[in-house]
């Protein structure tokens, strides 16, 4: 009976063990996030109400992987922009969506692959349907609370920290949320953001509006 009890405790903290270590490769990227939408995320209610019907259908989404594996292969480093849309506000999450995936250049051709793949299996609702994926160079400055972001020609965000962090004491004019899970979310304000690219819809531009959200993305 002893032997049977030792056993059984053996098979549990081995079990434990496998299962402490499944949950640690489950959240194995890491890195920054920053996101710009085409309405204000902060903003008061006659604001959030005018914009609701008629605007909000696009975004622009960041990524800058600062550690992490997919599939085996290192994605240190590599920096990949989403453009999305879709024919009503993306609060709507059951609204059809499409996206356009960017992936820096300078990523190898099997990093290019493994963050593809790790992008549309973690964010299969938020992206929709991929309809193009890209190679260009793809910049991401994070500095102090300021982010920056430039895809060449195709898409740029300018995002600064909102003062006194006014989005954390007024929660309750936070109308959306991130298309991505945060750590540490923030609201920020827009100095400027814009799609130039043609696989999706037409072209557009944003500035002077509190339309992003920022922080830190794991998966």
């Amino acid at each position: 009976m002893r032997r049977f009890w030792f056993a059984a405790l053996a098979f549990s903290v081995l079990m434990g063990a496998l299962v402490l270590g499944s949950n640690a490769e489950s959240v194995s990227i890491r890195g920054d996030y920053v996101e710009v939408r085409t309405a204000s995320v902060f903003a008061g209610a006659c604001h959030y109400n005018g914009e609701i019907t008629t605007t909000g259908r696009d975004a622009l989404m960041a990524w800058n992987v600062t550690s992490g594996k997919w599939d085996g292969v290192d994605l240190g480093g590599v920096r990949a922009v989403a453009i999305v849309t879709s024919e009503v506000s993306l609060s709507d999450n059951d609204a059809p969506r499409r996206s356009e995936i960017i992936i820096d250049r300078d990523a190898s051709a099997s990093q290019t692959r493994a963050m593809l793949e790790a992008l549309k299996t973690k964010y299969t609702t938020s992206l929709g349907n991929v309809v193009a994926t890209l190679s260009a160079p793809v910049s991401f400055d994070h500095t102090g609370k300021s982010y920056r972001v430039n895809a060449g020609r195709l898409a740029s965000i300018d995002v600064e920290a909102m003062p006194n962090d006014l989005c954390c004491k007024m929660p309750n004019l936070v109308w959306y949320s991130p298309l991505v899970s945060l750590s540490n979310r923030k609201v920020g304000y827009t100095s400027n953001a814009s799609y130039a690219g043609d696989n999706l819809a037409t072209a557009w531009q944003r500035s002077g509006e509190n339309s992003a959200f920022y922080g830190s993305f794991a998966f």
